[in-house]
């Protein structure tokens, strides 16, 4: 599923949601980020482009049309100059996020346990620093705090020298409908939200991914 399919499916089950809307065309996204209003960001909207972010596949902090269509631009640019062979829908819409933690939720499914679901520090340095939790679905509250607490970045989600501690209560409670999402659709192959913005009044997903199993 495409980031703005993703982000519906998520949404109509009642999930935080930034959010978002798909771009055709330079017109599209000039009419779009009027609609939704600034500052927002684009993203590249693509099947074949995992990692958005490599290549100049993103931009933030748009304030302005006239940033907009340009940003439009450079994206699908950059896009075809480092994924030839990609397919290219377009760009996504989005309200930029407020300030907050960083942190991923992810889910795979086992050959012997079925679906796992992953907590951990997310961001684009998610690869590297592999500070993550699983534990098998489906979850109970007590299990999603366990989980939130186990990471080595859990300190920052508490107010680490200064920074802000986020509101745990939310983020338990996306864990644990995450897992009933999972459980709810089996349909669902791979499921990778990075990042969620944790922050003291809530968290949203920022960026999604769902991957269907092929006989579905």
């Amino acid at each position: 599923m495409t980031e703005t399919e993703s982000k519906a499916f998520l949404s109509a089950a009642e999930l935080p949601v930034v959010r978002t809307r798909f771009a055709g065309s330079r017109e599209e996204a000039l009419r779009v980020a009027v609609e939704i209003g600034f500052p927002l960001a684009m993203k590249i909207l693509s099947p074949d482009i995992i990692h958005k972010s490599d290549g100049g596949g993103v931009r933030l902090n748009i304030v302005t049309a006239v940033e907009a269509a340009e940003a439009y631009d450079h994206i699908l640019q950059k896009a075809r100059s480092h994924h030839p062979e990609a397919h290219i829908e377009g760009v996504s819409v989005q309200r930029m996020a407020p300030l907050g933690q960083e942190v991923i939720i992810g889910m795979a499914k086992d050959a012997q346990f079925g679906p796992l679901l992953m907590f951990g520090a997310g961001g684009t340095l998610v690869e590297l620093l592999k500070d993550v939790s699983f534990r098998i679905v489906p979850l109970s509250p007590r299990d999603a705090r366990e989980m939130i607490a186990e990471i080595k970045s859990y300190p920052l989600l508490t107010g680490f020298r200064g920074t802000e501690p986020v509101d745990l209560a939310s983020l338990e409670k996306l864990l644990v409908q995450v897992s009933k999402l999972v459980e709810d659709h089996p349909e669902i192959k791979e499921l990778d939200l990075n990042p969620v913005i944790a922050h003291r009044e809530g968290v949203l997903i920022v960026d999604a991914r769902i991957v269907l199993e092929a006989e579905r």
